[in-house]
């Protein structure tokens, strides 16, 4: 039994730098897509992380591009890195480059495990081209393979938990109800459950939104332009109708 529980973890330690390494590769391949003078929307979590830090060196090697964070953690790098910041828009960001917790084969995504969610929809609604970046963990056939994360107002909370759970879903607050998360945005997030995964992700977010309390879900449905995927083979970049980036009419 010892033998085995040392051998999974060493398994884990060596499957780490391996995940890291097509997380890096990903981010790379959307690199490419920047050009001089572009406002770019930064995204959170660890393989925007990549991406974030790839913008700083090229901004490092002259570069003029801005960047619209979508999180605190994110706009704190961007600055570490001299990349210029914006939080107000007039016009459209050029190109938004985040991750995803789960991606399904028509490419929506569930967003918001790291929790920022809300910005995150925000910046990639506002954006020409949005593109997402993941090592190949995240590809699912059906979306709702772990939870998904709803951020609530945090009023009254436990009333909008009960509207959401007479959807048939179970909940939790992260973490915990003595001590919860709080968003950027100073609300609370419930992780969702849904038995057996989302058969509509489009139809389900759109009941989530009418429920009072509710201020966004992770559901990004249509919205992604392109995924890069990081695999052995390295990075592989899918977009909508068979290959060709852009959104749907």
């Amino acid at each position: 039994m010892v033998t085995r529980a040392v051998s999974r973890r060493a398994s884990r330690r060596s499957a780490k730098p391996l995940t890291d390494n097509l997380k890096r590769a990903a981010a790379g391949k959307a690199l490419e897509l920047v050009q001089d003078g572009m406002l770019l929307g930064l995204g959170s979590g660890s393989t925007a992380r990549y991406f974030t830090e790839g913008v700083g060196r090229l901004v490092a090697e002259g570069m003029k591009v801005r960047g619209v964070p979508t999180s605190r953690a994110t706009a704190e790098l961007a600055a570490e890195l001299g990349i210029p910041i914006v939080t107000e828009l007039v016009g459209q960001i050029d190109l938004s480059v985040d991750g995803a917790d789960e991606v399904d084969p028509a490419l929506n995504l569930i967003k918001g495990r790291g929790g920022a969610l809300f910005r995150e929809k925000l910046v990639a609604a506002a954006s020409k081209r949005f593109v997402v970046v993941v090592d190949e963990s995240k590809l699912v056939k059906q979306l709702g393979a772990g939870v998904l994360p709803v951020e609530v107002l945090p009023f009254l909370w436990r009333s909008t938990a009960e509207r959401l759970t007479a959807l048939g879903v179970t909940l939790i607050v992260r973490g915990g109800e003595e001590t919860p998360y709080v968003t950027d945005n100073g609300n609370l997030i419930l992780d969702v459950t849904v038995e057996g995964g989302i058969n509509d992700a489009g139809a389900f977010g759109v009941e989530l939104k009418k429920i009072i309390g509710v201020v966004e879900h992770g559901l990004f449905v249509g919205m992604a332009d392109t995924v890069i995927v990081g695999g052995p083979e390295g990075p592989k970049a899918i977009g909508r109708s068979g290959g060709a980036p852009g959104r749907p009419s």
